[in-house]
């Protein structure tokens, strides 16, 4: 069954993956439309703000503190959580893998314990609906670890694990940044 994705998570997903690759490189002195400006480091999280058509958008952004699979090479792989108070939408979660994912598959997001399903399209996984984006926030806010479990389009299995300490700020950052 396929399943529709949310307007702009693509967009955000690829412009995170080129955020990060900058995040190392000094900032100018302008920002120019769409290059996010960092917010805070946050101990295992980043917030960043940038703008898109106008309006201002707010996310932050993890690294696993540990990758695990049997892989040759793979791409970026973080986890996000994107405000877009003109889209009305606040607290989506996603995954980026760093490999396009299996057809169809399912991602399994682990937060201390607490399973959550999420679908898949190429390399990114989102939570099914808004209602799951709040729950998964609320336990990261709370949590310790993230582990997402993933399965590529060759059939290779991943785990990831993520350090959810300096969460709180981060999205506490991006909150007040946006408003939401």
């Amino acid at each position: 069954m396929r399943r529709a994705i949310r307007p702009g998570l693509l967009t955000m997903a690829a412009l995170c993956a080129a955020t990060l690759a900058a995040a190392v490189a000094p900032a100018p002195a302008q920002a120019q439309d769409a290059e996010p400006e960092i917010l805070g480091s946050y101990t295992d999280w980043t917030a960043y703000t940038y703008t898109e058509d106008g309006n201002k958008v707010c996310y932050m952004a993890s690294q696993p503190k540990k990758a695990e699979g049997d892989y040759d090479k793979r791409g970026d792989i973080f986890v996000l959580v994107t405000h877009r108070p003109a889209d009305g939408t606040s607290d989506v979660v996603s995954v980026v893998a760093g490999y396009d994912y299996k057809d169809e598959s399912d991602v399994t997001a682990n937060i201390d314990g607490r399973e959550y399903s999420l679908f898949t399209h190429g390399g990114r996984a989102w939570a099914r609906d808004t209602a799951t984006d709040k729950d998964m926030v609320q336990r990261m806010r709370a949590g310790r670890t993230l582990t997402v479990e993933g399965t590529s389009e060759r059939g290779t299995e991943t785990t990831d694990t993520y350090s959810l300490s300096g969460f709180t700020a981060a999205h506490e950052a991006i909150s007040k940044a946006c408003g939401v």
